[in-house]
């Protein structure tokens, strides 16, 4: 059997602190020979890089997933270049745009809290793309209900940065137009 990546796993949530170990092992048995353990906040990220240096078939993603923008710095940049310069560090994010959830969608929040949210979500993700820009790194993409938007940010980094999108929601005629 050819190896595989599996190119998107969050090892440091609680779920899979009783049995890491025994997750990883199942993993290689299975023929998954590297997990990318990807970062969701600043202390998120920074326990996926604890977990790429424990274990040698682990790598790391570093960023600021969009549904946690309300707990980041002002500029998330200086925290997550400390991160990114690390060897077994393959990319920034989980990072982009999440409009499925946001404050206005609890009951009883102003319209208001939403549009403040969407203009941090696009602070948040641009210095992240700023950075994979000046490090070299390829990003990771969280879209969802934003495709549009996204897109318009990706714009001005499409010369140097490239990356993947982890979620997505939109239609087969976003992902390539005129195939739907």
């Amino acid at each position: 059997m050819p190896p595989f990546t599996d190119t998107h796993a969050h090892l440091d949530f609680p779920d899979f602190a009783a049995d890491l170990d025994a997750v990883v092992e199942r993993a290689a048995a299975a023929g998954v020979h590297r997990i990318i353990s990807i970062g969701t906040t600043l202390e998120s990220s920074r326990r996926a890089v604890a977990l790429a240096e424990r274990f040698p078939g682990v790598h790391a993603v570093v960023g600021w997933h969009p549904c946690h923008v309300a707990e980041a710095p002002d500029d998330v940049r200086p925290g997550l270049r400390e991160l990114a310069g690390h060897p077994k560090v393959v990319a920034i994010g989980e990072c982009g745009l999440d409009h499925y959830r946001l404050p206005s969608a609890e009951a009883g929040k102003p319209a208001a809290d939403a549009e403040a949210c969407k203009a941090r979500q696009q602070v948040v993700f641009r210095q992240q793309l700023e950075l994979a820009a000046a490090a070299g790194l390829n990003v990771v993409v969280h879209q969802r209900a934003a495709f549009a938007e996204t897109l318009a940010l990706l714009e001005p980094f499409r010369s140097r940065v490239r990356g993947v999108f982890h979620c997505f929601t939109g239609s087969p005629d976003e992902v390539v137009p005129g195939v739907a």
